[in-house]
């Protein structure tokens, strides 16, 4: 069904409204540059600039600048406005990919007289060549207000990784915990409470070294790591845990309600704890596992990796922003 233009430029207005709201707490994590062609009843080349963010699960949300040039005629388009690419897991892989735009221009000038509107829906892939830069291609279908235009567009993309990965080098972090501080300042301790504590310990340990044992594992929507497939969030905790018998629920908002709640403190947390994340106040919508030293592993949109949660570190205090809860399953 086509909407009518008031309808549409509304949607857009409100669409970039939404996402530069956000933006302000949300790292960059990539700079595109996309080149293409718009197909309708004359063609025009199109041109785009933005930047990627993480937007919770498997969502991401760009926001772009644009400008559209009319093929062989006089016509300029220039605008901005906002994408959101589901199963865009920042590997080489296929998304779906969905957006509005809008701006000021003409279809039979180079002056910027009228304003105009456009929705689009399509899917892309993405080729990753090098860590810090990747090659895209992507076709959707795009719907212009001015002139009723509607047509295939097909373009090709460049993008360049600069947002801060906050992942300890190497293949995985050495894990301190504070079982050996506690016994210090404790010295009188019974040799069935000692034992209890080293094989919690023991435990807990093998949790996160079986997570990270992970790290680099691509993001996969519902992967759980069989025949050596990547992790969703709830994947990994569930995979890492179950390697030494503990089963937990596939789903993070079930897994969020295992264990014993603790008191969401940095101070009280223990390594293998499950940290629950939610995104802008709904439910858990994020889980990872604390190892330690304020960090914690898991499954986001660059494949398992080891996080900050701080409030003072700047990709730290994005998740330290979403951190709702903490559970202790091993007791």
């Amino acid at each position: 069904m086509v909407m009518s233009f008031r309808l549409r430029r509304a949607a857009v207005k409100l669409g970039i409204s939404l996402a530069c709201l956000h933006s302000s707490d949300m790292r960059a994590q990539d700079m595109e540059a996309r080149i293409g062609r718009f197909y309708d009843s004359t063609g025009w080349t199109a041109y785009g600039l933005g930047i990627t963010r993480p937007l919770g699960g498997a969502l991401r949300v760009q926001l772009h600048g644009d400008v559209l040039r009319r093929i062989g005629g006089i016509g300029t388009l220039a605008g901005g406005g906002v994408d959101v690419t589901a199963f865009r897991t920042g590997r080489q892989g296929p998304y779906l990919i969905a957006g509005f735009s809008g701006g000021l221009g003409s279809e039979s000038s180079n002056n910027f007289t009228e304003d105009w509107a456009s929705w689009s829906a399509g899917a892309g892939y993405d080729l990753f060549p090098v860590s810090f830069l990747s090659i895209g291609a992507e076709g959707r279908w795009r719907q212009l207000s001015l002139g009723r235009r509607k047509g295939l567009e097909l373009a090709l993309g460049l993008a360049l990784h600069v947002g801060r990965r906050s992942q300890s080098g190497g293949n995985g972090p050495g894990v301190r915990t504070d079982h050996d501080a506690g016994r210090a300042r404790n010295p009188i301790v019974s040799p069935s409470l000692a034992a209890a504590s080293r094989t919690l310990q023991t435990i807990n340990d093998s949790i996160i070294a079986t997570a990270t044992e992970a790290m680099g594992r691509p993001y996969t929507y519902g992967g759980t790591g069989t025949g050596g497939e990547g992790f969703d969030c709830s994947g990994l905790i569930q995979y890492s845990y179950g390697k030494h018998g503990i089963v937990l629920p596939r789903r993070s908002i079930d897994q969020a309600r295992e264990g014993r709640k603790i008191e969401r403190r940095l101070r009280l947390l223990a390594p293998a704890d499950i940290l629950t994340f939610s995104n802008r106040g709904g439910g858990v919508s994020h889980v990872g596992l604390y190892i330690g030293d304020g960090r914690f592993i898991h499954s986001a949109s660059r494949g398992v990796q080891i996080s900050i949660l701080s409030p003072d570190d700047p990709y730290g205090r994005w998740w330290y922003q979403r951190w709702v809860g903490v559970r202790r399953v091993v007791q």
